[in-house]
C-alpha cells in the first residue's frame, strides 16, 4: 500500500458512480421500454441480460421450501438473530406523532405515517447478499409499512439464491420478483401487469441500477445512490498491524472499486500494516479483486499529531470508520462525518455488516457530510397538523395578511381578512 505523509488536506481517490453517457442512453431506453410494454419488454431483457428465459417473474412456495432445504439449520438460526438485533435496533429509532396546544387556544403538531409500499431491490451476479435483504425490510416493517416487494435479478436457471429467500422470509416479506437491473427499477417505478408500482426504492446495484435509480427519482423517492464500499481506519501505535490489515481487505475484496484508508500517527505501524497487507493478499480467495483495489483505491495516511488525525478523517467523511487508539472513546465527539463508526479493537466492520443490528445501508463517496444510514425515517413521512383558534387569528390575521401584500400574493392577504370580518 502507498505511505503518503499528510502535509495539507487529503483528497481520497474514489470511484464515482457517474456512468457512462452510453450507460445513461441504455438505461434511458429500457425504463422507457417498460413502461410502454410492461412484463414483455421485462422479459425480453431478463433473456438478453440474465441468458434466461421466464414464464413468471414471481417466487413459488415450492421455490421458497426448497430454499430452506438447501440451506443448513445453523444458517437460519444466525439469521433469525441477526434479524432480531436489526430489529430492536431501528425499534429504538421511531418517533411517535405529536400535538402541542398554546394558550390561545391553537393546535400544532406532526402527523408521521408510514409509507404505503416500498421496492427493495437485491443484487445478484457475484455474490448473494442475504444481509441486504434484512438491512432494507426490517426498517421498513419496523417503520410500519404494509406492502414490501423484493427485487432481485435470476441467475441462469431462473433462480435467486437460496440464502436471500431465506433471509427474504424471515424478515417478512411477501412479494418476491425475480428481475433485476434498470428493468427491475423501472418496473417498481412504474408497475406492470405482474408488478405493481411502490412509493419508495432501496437497496444497491450495479451502475445501471444506480443510474435507473437516480432516473426515476422524483417519480419515486429513493434512498441514495450508492458508491463502492469503503473503509477509513484511524488508528495509533497501540493498533495491532494483523488486524488493522484484515479490516482493510474486508473492504477489499468487495470490489475493485472499494476503497480501503488506514490514517495514523504512527510511521512504524503505516509500514507494519502495508507489509501485512501483502502477506494476507496472497491466501485471500478473492485475491485479484482485492489486490486492485488496493492498488488503485488503498491508501495509508501519516499524520503528525491526534488532531490531524481527526481532521483527516473528518475531511475523508468515510462510509465506514473505525477506530483503534488508545483512547477512543475520547475521539467519538471529534469525528462529525462518518456514516457508521466502530470503537475498538473487538468492533470489526463485519459485525455491523451482518449482526450487530445498525444498519450497513450507509452514505459513501463523501456523502455522509450530509446523509445518514438507512433508518426508520426513510420508510415515513411526516405531514404538518394546524389548528387555529379564533383567537389566533384574531391576533396575529393583520400580520399574516401584510405579510402575504409583501409578497404579491392579495388573494392570500383576503382569505385571513375575510375571516376577520366574519369573526366580529
Amino acid at each position: 500500500m502507498k505511505i503518503i505523509k499528510i502535509t495539507d488536506q487529503v483528497s481520497i481517490k474514489r470511484s464515482i458512480e457517474a456512468g457512462t453517457a452510453q450507460q445513461t442512453a441504455t438505461v434511458k431506453t429500457i425504463i422507457s421500454d417498460v413502461r410502454q410494454r410492461g412484463d414483455g419488454a421485462i422479459r425480453e431483457y431478463t433473456e438478453k441480460l440474465d441468458h434466461v428465459q421466464l414464464d413468471s417473474f414471481s417466487i413459488t412456495k415450492k421455490e421458497i421450501e426448497e430454499a430452506y432445504n438447501q440451506v443448513d439449520s445453523q444458517f437460519v438460526s444466525i439469521v433469525k438473530e441477526a434479524a432480531e438485533n436489526i430489529r430492536s435496533f431501528h425499534e429504538k429509532q421511531l418517533r411517535p406523532s405529536w400535538m402541542t396546544t398554546e394558550e390561545n387556544g391553537t393546535i400544532l403538531g406532526q402527523k408521521i405515517t408510514a409509507l404505503d409500499s416500498v421496492g427493495v431491490y437485491v443484487p445478484g451476479g457475484t455474490a448473494a447478499y442475504p444481509s441486504s435483504v434484512l438491512m432494507n425490510v426490517i426498517p421498513a416493517k419496523v417503520a410500519g409499512v404494509k406492502r414490501i416487494v423484493m427485487v432481485s435479478p435470476p441467475d441462469g436457471k431462473g433462480n435467486l439464491p437460496a440464502t436471500v429467500l431465506v433471509a427474504a422470509m424471515e424478515a417478512g416479506v411477501k412479494e418476491i420478483y425475480k428481475v433485476g437491473g434498470a428493468q427491475a427499477i423501472a418496473a417498481l417505478a412504474y408497475g406492470t401487469e405482474s408488478i405493481a408500482p411502490v412509493d419508495k426504492i432501496t437497496g444497491p446495484g450495479n451502475i445501471y441500477v444506480a443510474l435507473a435509480k437516480r432516473e426515476v427519482y422524483g417519480d419515486v423517492a429513493i434512498d441514495m445512490i450508492a458508491g463502492p464500499s469503503e473503509i477509513a481506519i484511524l488508528a495509533d501505535e497501540t493498533a495491532r498491524a494483523d488486524e488493522i490489515a484484515a479490516d482493510l481487505l474486508s473492504q477489499a475484496e468487495h470490489d475493485t472499486r472499494a476503497c480501503s484508508v488506514l490514517v495514523t500517527t504512527s510511521m512504524k505501524l503505516a509500514e507494519a500494516v502495508a507489509q501485512e497487507v501483502e502477506k494476507q493478499l496472497t491466501v485471500l480467495p478473492r485475491k485479484e479483486i482485492a489486490s486492485q483495489s488496493i492498488a488503485d483505491y488503498g491508501a495509508i495516511y501519516v499524520a503528525e499529531s491526534t488532531d490531524e488525525a481527526v481532521e483527516t478523517i473528518n475531511q475523508l467523511a468515510p462510509e465506514h470508520l473505525e477506530i483503534m487508539t488508545e483512547n477512543a472513546m475520547e475521539l467519538l465527539g471529534k469525528i462529525r462525518h462518518a456514516g457508521a463508526i466502530f470503537i475498538g479493537r473487538y468492533s470489526s466492520e463485519p459485525v455491523g455488516d451482518y449482526f450487530a443490528g445498525p444498519n450497513h445501508v450507509l452514505p459513501t463517496n463523501g456523502t455522509a457530510r450530509f446523509s445518514s444510514p438507512l433508518n426508520v425515517d426513510d420508510f415515513q413521512k411526516k405531514s404538518s397538523v394546524i389548528i387555529y383558534s379564533k383567537k389566533a387569528l384574531e391576533d396575529h390575521g393583520k400580520k399574516i395578511a401584510e405579510f402575504a401584500r409583501n409578497e404579491g400574493l392579495e388573494a392570500h392577504a383576503r382569505a385571513v381578512e375575510i375571516r376577520l370580518r366574519g369573526s366580529n
